[in-house]
């Protein structure tokens, strides 16, 4: 599982002549971790989780995006695609929809019922993003500009409040 899905990112990330470079590290599942393997900032990484949108006759699939020092409000995700609720989809979803394992979704969506959003800080603190890319030991280090270039998600402001 994910050898396709890293092979498919980088075979885009070519194709769009993309800044980037691929790090191999050891296994890290949380962010804080996974931040000083790389050597980033952790405001860099590009969390990507999928969720369920659903109320106002919507029923979506999300992956949201957003760093990795912020925590997502649910209830601003659903409102920003025009639904009433949201939650995280089960493993067995995420699997399926983007090949990967929790903590390794990298912030593209490749399947055509997975609606790709991103908060907008991730594009105003940081050149760079870092992401897991399909695995647990490997990332990717991608200009930010080429990934909202490329990826093109749409932006939704679903970052919870700091309080």
């Amino acid at each position: 599982m994910s050898a396709e899905t890293f092979i498919r990112l980088t075979t885009l990330l070519d194709t769009q002549q993309a800044r980037y470079r691929v790090m191999e590290h050891a296994s890290a599942g949380r962010s804080e971790e996974v931040a000083l393997l790389r050597g980033t900032q952790l405001g860099q990484g590009a969390k990507a989780l999928v969720c369920h949108v659903k109320g106002n006759g919507i029923k979506q699939h999300v992956l949201a995006v957003l760093p990795a020092d912020q925590q997502a409000d649910l209830s601003l995700l659903a409102a920003g695609i025009g639904g009433t609720r949201a939650s995280l989809a089960s493993p067995a979803e995420v699997s399926a929809l983007t090949d990967c394992v929790f903590g390794a979704i990298p912030p593209f969506s490749f399947h055509p019922d997975l609606l790709l959003v991103a908060a907008p800080l991730l594009f105003q603190r940081f050149d760079e993003l870092a992401f897991n890319a399909g695995t647990l030991e490997r990332s990717v280090i991608l200009n930010t500009q080429d990934y909202q270039r490329i990826a093109a998600p749409r932006l939704v402001q679903f970052i919870k409040c700091q309080e």
